[in-house]
Formats: structure tokens, C-alpha cells, sequence
């Protein structure tokens, strides 16, 4: 199915107005954005090769109560302005219409970027979180697939700080979601 996000173009608001308006998380947030550095020199120089390229655009659908964004929209941020590209962001609770086209095992998980073409055509996305990071997602929905189970938010908290672990373990989070996202915008 190809989808055309064409009528988004200019709906969403710059990652400043972004940052500015966030009502919680907001100092984890510029923790994450102050704190970025490149993990290696190759990956900086792939995001700067893209200044040269005007031919894509990038929404990323996200929530200032979202942990994973908390995590990971700060080194998109990052790795987006070194390559010259401005994204919109749509909050998600204001995009639903996107969101839609958008679910991650039938549900609403951001953050999702978005890449499409300048008439809008959806090259491809990334997201919610980092591979290795989703796994444990995904199998904790296998295992558990009752939300209104009594166990449930006591199960799900502690899935949640093995994913924080998760998300530093190796390169940590700004070399996880920096090779991801360069992996997707590698085949545009």
C-alpha cells in the first residue's frame, strides 16, 4: 500500500517549538539533546553527505509522556540538523489520521519517523524504538497479551526498565537509533 502524507507538509512544528512546548519530560529531553556526540566519525559523515539532498522530507509522530521518545528524538534531532534536514514533528494525539498508517503490532507506539519524497509518498520509517530494544517489547506482548490482566502494569514496569537497560547497553542510544536511522535513509 503506498501511502501519501502529501496534505502533512507544513502541519507539523519544528523540533524547537517541539522542545519549547513540552509540558513533561522536558529537562530528560535536553539532557539527551545537550548530551549528544557522535559515536563514530562514519556516521557523522553520512548525515553531513545529506546536506547536499533536497529531496526528502521527515515527520517524526511523538508525545513529551513518551519515554522512548524522551530517548531517541533528541539524537534524531541531532543526526537531522548535522544532515541539513529540518523535520516536522506531528504530536501524535493531534495526527491520529497518521498514526493509523503507522502501528507497531496493532498499536499506537511512538516515536515513528517518517521519510517521504517531497510530493509526499512514504519512502520508508523507523521506530518506535531500537531493534534490540523492540524485541523485548514484542515478546513481552506474546507473553502477556491481556492489558486488563491483574499483573499487567506490575509485569509491564519491570519490561520497562530492562528496555532502559537495553537502550544502553552497547553503543547506547545514540549509536543505536544514529545506525538505524542512517540504515533507513541509506536506501532513499
Amino acid at each position: 500500500m503506498s501511502i501519501n502524507l502529501s496534505h502533512k507538509l507544513g502541519k507539523g512544528i519544528s523540533p524547537q517549538q517541539f522542545m519549547e512546548g513540552m509540558q513533561r519530560n522536558k529537562e530528560a529531553f535536553q539532557s539527551g539533546y545537550d548530551g549528544f556526540s557522535w559515536v563514530n566519525e562514519e556516521d557523522r559523515e553520512f548525515f553531513e553527505s545529506l546536506k547536499n539532498r533536497d529531496d526528502l522530507r521527515v515527520w517524526i509522530l511523538a508525545a513529551d509522556w513518551c519515554g522512548d521518545v524522551i530517548r531517541s528524538v533528541p539524537v534524531i534531532f541531532r543526526a537531522l540538523e548535522t544532515a541539513g534536514i529540518e523535520p516536522e514533528i506531528l504530536i501524535v494525539e493531534e495526527h491520529q489520521d497518521v498514526m493509523d498508517h503507522f502501528l507497531t503490532m496493532g498499536g499506537r507506539a511512538v516515536p515513528i519517523v517518517i521519510v517521504a519524497d517531497t510530493g509526499g509518498h512514504v519512502l520508508g520509517h523507523w521506530g518506535p524504538r531500537p531493534a534490540d530494544v523492540q524485541k523485548i517489547m514484542i515478546q513481552f506482548k506474546q507473553d502477556n497479551p491481556d492489558r486488563e490482566a491483574p499483573d499487567y502494569e506490575e509485569k509491564i514496569a519491570v519490561i520497562r526498565k530492562q528496555m532502559a537497560r537495553k537502550y544502553d547497553e552497547g553503543a547506547g542510544v545514540n549509536g543505536k537509533v544514529v545506525s538505524e536511522l542512517r540504515a533507513l535513509l541509506s536506501k532513499f
